[in-house]
């Protein structure tokens, strides 16, 4: 299981983590990626890693397994790392597909950083599945990446077979939004008017992250990661400003068309994770299967349940699938 530093860094609605001088975050060597151009294919531990050439980036992926394919969406700030056990325990029935939207980590702009549009990320994760030709796919998103999916099943249903959105922040479906819209917006103000420390001190502050004694953003991890993570969790780190910037508002104040999505063909899965019960994600979750007409599907553990109860959550995941 990923320490608790790692797994706050890596989240998005839930908990996030500051790289802090002198700690591992700072410290961990940066990936190489001067290599991943177009057509160039790396192999790491039985997973192919690429790139794709898109109108005005290009898209950083990893492929393992075999089988019907698998497109992972990662949430905010996120990137394929942070799916690393998940993917492995389905490369056995899936060609599973995880990769860094465009802004994050690896998946670079042409020029100047762009502003994130939903519908440029659903097309992003379009062209994934048509470049490797063997769609429709099954689609899984967490958080924000359960928005770009939900915006991907409605822009292009031929290429989706069936989708699982986890814990979608859909908030603009709640009856009464505002509440969160106004928390999202005070948040982006104080990253604009003060920085990214100040807004992340204050999204923890919001989601009740500071510990007895402390604050957790200033804690060090709790024990050495292996080196992998520690990889993950320096690129994860160095996404939060983009995230702040240009992708908070559009992936939380995104609505998912829900006549599409109810006259499309994919399947659509709603997941919430057992430990989220009366936590705000259930409630913006909750709002989208009310508006489909649809029952949740209980998930593994909470908004990061993909991570360190892995295997529980892949049989999960291929068991909303398969049924």
């Amino acid at each position: 299981m990923p320490n608790r530093s790692f797994v706050l860094a890596a989240t998005v609605v839930g908990a996030l983590a500051l790289p802090i001088p002198g700690t591992l975050a700072e410290t961990a060597t940066k990936p190489h990626t001067e290599n991943h151009i177009a057509g160039d294919v790396s192999m790491t531990n039985a997973t192919k890693s690429a790139t794709l050439k898109v109108p005005g980036a290009t898209l950083y992926y990893e492929v393992q397994g075999s089988g019907p394919t698998l497109l992972i969406i990662p949430g905010g700030p996120q990137d394929a790392g942070v799916f690393a056990e998940l993917a492995q325990r389905l490369a056995d029935r899936y060609t599973v597909v995880a990769y860094d939207p465009r802004g994050n980590s690896r998946s670079t702009f042409d020029g100047e950083v762009k502003p994130l549009l939903m519908d440029q990320q659903a097309d992003d994760a379009a062209a994934l599945i048509e470049a490797l030709g063997n769609g429709p796919a099954y689609v899984f998103g967490t958080s924000g990446g359960a928005q770009i999916g939900l915006n991907l099943a409605t822009r292009h249903p031929k290429l989706v077979q069936a989708l699982v959105a986890h814990e979608p922040p859909s908030m603009m479906l709640m009856d009464d939004p505002s509440e969160a819209v106004a928390a999202d917006k005070a948040l982006y103000d104080t990253y604009v008017k003060d920085g990214v420390d100040a807004a992340m001190g204050m999204f923890f502050s919001m989601n009740g992250l500071e510990e007895e004694g402390g604050d957790a953003a200033e804690a060090p991890p709790e024990f050495e990661m292996p080196p992998e993570e520690a990889e993950t969790f320096a690129r994860v780190s160095g996404n939060f400003e983009y995230w702040l910037a240009h992708g908070m508002l559009p992936l939380s104040l995104y609505a998912p068309d829900v006549a599409m999505l109810q006259a499309g063909s994919p399947k659509i899965v709603v997941a919430i994770g057992e430990a989220s019960t009366g936590q705000p994600i259930e409630e913006m979750s909750l709002a989208l299967t009310n508006k489909l007409g649809i029952a949740p599907t209980k998930f593994p553990g909470d908004h990061m349940g993909f991570g360190p109860q892995a295997a529980e959550f892949a049989e999960a995941l291929h068991n909303s699938f398969a049924n």
